[in-house]
């Protein structure tokens, strides 16, 4: 049976779980839960031999063997006993709780996942079989599951700009569900296929990755996807950790940031590099490696993600619009990531590729450097993939394919003479187009929200997308429009 079969089967069961009123995420999350503990009992037996640190009375065998109100009572001591132990396995189970209310349907979905050998089956299946389920769960809108879910044609695009080296260290402060992580991992598999002895590959395995996520549900899913696809082992210590990032200097750094931190201009706390400033906010992180006191939480990740950084390290972030335009401290932060880093590419992407409706994102591309008196950054490339463009998840959504251009632009040995080539295969529409230090720093508020197409929707009627595109495109402004209303009104309800 091949992988998208598993995931057609094991997602079907859902079906029957929603009239129960199991959401998808939740069974996803009872899901993740067994088959852990079907994997343990797989390799605590030969030719494996493991201890992977379960009680013989919280195992497999004892939950499968259940029936009934039995099997529900095993399941919840089960959950709540392996919540408090250390290391992947406390992780895997923190705060667990069971959502599958009926017994039977339990011991359903208990015999589907037995039926499976997970310790032998490859990598490459088992992952593919988890992020298929990822993926449909990202769909369910109503869940709110997209926004920890970056499209993988822009990840694997990100990914192949960076060109990720083996015995390197990456990180993502906000890994979400894991894609950047897997992305390179898969790359540098690909790429160095056959030329990586064994202590690269097991590197690779145990310490190139790391990474945080605070929401507990979504590390969990995290550890699983990264473990499925072989980083990390099911006895070790998880390579994400549930401390937010933003609370402290790192202390160490890293080869590699790939990100895409959480969108929403304020957070619940306010960055200050002033020990004696006073705050309004009830809580206040304290960072004196900051540039700026802030509450915009994109600004904050990116100073942190500067502050991860080698000297010679690379990053490339997904940042919402704001980062680029916003006066004050987004202003001084601009500034500042020009002057101490090469900040050398910015893709401005379209709306309509997040599930997350509505969202105006874009990449911003730098390598940090030394400490310098003259400011790193030279020029700055754009790449406007927006102006003209339209996607939507359903109809017509991102594929590698539509950033591959972008991909080959960047990859370019010299830009210059690439700029001034005007055909589609090499700068298409004239898309790629570089501005200057001095140009951008003239700017008002050294603003790099920087457009130069034109919009040919406003004037030629014959260049309107096809009526389905734009009726989707216009249901999913409806729907960002109201989910916006909505958090007024909770802001409003809250305060």
């Amino acid at each position: 049976m091949t992988s998208q079969e598993i995931v057609a089967r094991v997602w079907s069961f859902c079906h029957v779980l929603r009239d129960a009123g199991v959401s998808y995420g939740d069974y996803l999350e009872q899901l993740t839960y067994l088959i852990f503990l079907k994997m343990a009992d797989e390799y605590a037996n030969p030719p494996y031999n493991r201890d992977i640190g379960i009680p013989s009375e919280l195992n497999w065998p004892s939950l499968k063997k259940q029936r009934g109100a039995e099997l529900e009572a095993q399941y919840i001591r089960t959950l709540r006993e392996l919540g408090k132990q250390k290391g992947m396995l406390g992780q895997i189970f923190t705060k667990a709780q069971n959502k599958i209310q009926d017994p039977a349907m339990l011991s359903r979905v208990i015999d589907m996942i037995d039926k499976e050998s997970w310790a032998q089956m490859g990598a490459s299946v088992k992952g593919d079989i988890y992020e298929g389920l990822l993926e449909k769960n990202a769909e369910d809108t109503k869940s709110g599951a997209g926004q920890y879910f970056t499209p993988r044609p822009l990840i694997k695009a990100i990914v192949d700009c960076m060109h990720p080296e083996p015995g390197k260290t990456i990180s993502d402060p906000a890994c979400g569900t894991g894609g950047f992580l897997l992305a390179a991992y898969d790359f540098i598999l690909d790429r160095y296929k056959g030329q990586l002895d064994k202590a690269q590959v097991a590197y690779l395995k145990e310490g190139a990755f790391t990474g945080n996520e605070i929401v507990p549900n979504t590390r969990r899913l995290c550890l699983m996807n990264l473990l499925l696809h072989g980083i990390g082992s099911i006895d070790g210590e998880p390579p994400i950790h549930p401390d937010d990032a933003l609370l402290s200097t790192p202390s160490s750094t890293v080869d590699y940031v790939l990100t895409n931190p959480p969108f929403g201009k304020k957070s619940t706390m306010t960055v200050t590099n002033d020990d004696g400033k006073q705050e309004k906010e009830d809580f206040v992180y304290n960072r004196q490696d900051f540039w700026v006191t802030t509450g915009n939480k994109q600004l904050n990740f990116v100073q942190h993600i500067r502050s991860m950084l080698k000297s010679t390290g690379k990053a490339a972030m997904v940042v919402p619009d704001n980062v680029l335009f916003e006066g004050g401290g987004g202003e001084t932060v601009r500034k500042e990531l020009m002057k101490t880093t090469n900040l050398h590419t910015i893709l401005r992407l379209p709306t309509g590729i997040f599930y997350a409706h509505g969202v105006k994102a874009n990449v911003i591309f730098f390598d940090n450097k030394e400490a310098s008196k003259k400011p790193w950054t030279k020029d700055i490339w754009f790449y406007d993939y927006r102006t003209n463009i339209h996607h939507t998840l359903k109809r017509k959504p991102l594929t590698y394919d539509d950033l591959l251009p972008f991909v080959e632009c960047y990859q370019s040995t010299n830009r210059d003479e690439l700029a001034h080539t005007w055909s589609e295969s090499s700068n298409p529409e004239g898309r790629f187009r570089k501005y200057t230090y001095d140009q951008i720093i003239a700017r008002d508020k050294t603003s790099m929200d920087i457009f130069w197409l034109k919009d040919s929707s406003l004037a030629d009627l014959d260049n309107l997308p096809e009526p389905d595109v734009l009726a989707e495109e216009i249901i999913e402004n409806i729907e960002a429009s109201l989910e916006n209303f909505r958090n007024v009104l909770s802001s409003l309800s809250t305060s």
